[in-house]
């Protein structure tokens, strides 16, 4: 693992990082918040999975996560959304809503993207062994949240591991994939054709399906332009109704899609994963 850069920030230290991946075949770079803490402490984790065309800067440039994170004695993790590099294999019309900065948290299994847009092993599997090995990291406390593309990712992987992950948030997640735009080029240009292998990478198919988690926290904001095709909460309040999934969803009065919605309503999230860490 190489060091990107240090910073010293409300007493913990930002950090970004750059290792050579086997699940992606690429070099791949995520941040990591270490709170302070006293030596030899672990500290719970917090999973942070950014949306369509971020890296892992977006947050930790923008989402002003650090100050609750540092009072709260949280480590905040932030990975990149997709391979990149000579030779991975981007949209062909150079759209920004596929390929590069948009994996979809799935492990691709059609060509040409098979061979490195493994993005779900890489955050379930691969990155927290590395970052239980590297960082002062108690991986019995771990939690998911994401934004758009990523709260779809968080809240599939959080339904998937729900003994691995305490608690599941999202910021205007897509919550059924397989219903909406974006999801349906995504899926379908990376897993295939055959809408089955879709459901278990679609939050709404999932709890259909039979997963559950004890709770959901999401926040959408009224005025988002992606709300009405691309988001569609309502789908996710259905399906949380009919399975007993205890939800809370804000819709939030005049905010839009970006980081000024996610960072309004950051520290209540982390709040929420705090007294779900323990």
């Amino acid at each position: 693992m190489e060091t990107v850069s240090t910073n010293r920030a409300f007493g913990g230290v930002q950090g970004v990082y750059r290792h050579a991946s086997r699940e992606t075949g690429t070099e791949m770079t995520f941040s990591v918040f270490v709170p302070p803490h006293a030596p030899g402490a672990k500290l719970p984790v917090v999973w942070y999975l950014s949306g369509l065309t971020c890296t892992h800067a977006n947050v930790t440039e923008k989402g002003e996560f650090r100050r609750a994170c540092a009072e709260l004695g949280l480590i905040f993790v932030a990975p990149d959304t997709s391979p990149r590099g000579e030779g991975v294999a981007d949209d062909p019309d150079g759209a920004w809503d596929f390929g590069l900065g948009a994996g979809f948290y799935v492990d691709a299994t059609q060509a040409p993207y098979a061979a490195h847009y493994r993005m779900w092993s890489y955050v379930t599997q691969e990155l927290p062994a590395l970052v239980a090995e590297q960082f002062p990291a108690d991986m019995d406390r771990q939690s998911i949240m994401g934004h758009s593309m990523g709260g779809h990712g968080a809240l599939t992987v959080g339904l998937t591991y729900p003994d691995r992950y305490r608690a599941v948030s999202a910021f205007a997640p897509i919550v059924a994939p397989g219903q909406v735009p974006w999801g349906e080029k995504a899926l379908g240009g990376y897993l295939g054709e055959d809408r089955a292998a879709w459901r278990k990478h679609d939050a709404v198919a999932l709890i259909e399906d039979g997963a559950r988690t004890d709770a959901l926290l999401v926040d959408q904001g009224a005025g988002d332009s992606f709300l009405e095709e691309q988001l569609r909460p309502e789908l996710l309040r259905a399906a949380c109704d009919a399975a007993g999934i205890d939800l809370t969803l804000h819709l939030r009065d005049g905010y839009d899609h970006s980081y000024y919605f996610i960072s309004s309503f950051m520290d209540d999230h982390l709040r929420w994963h705090a007294a779900r860490l323990g």
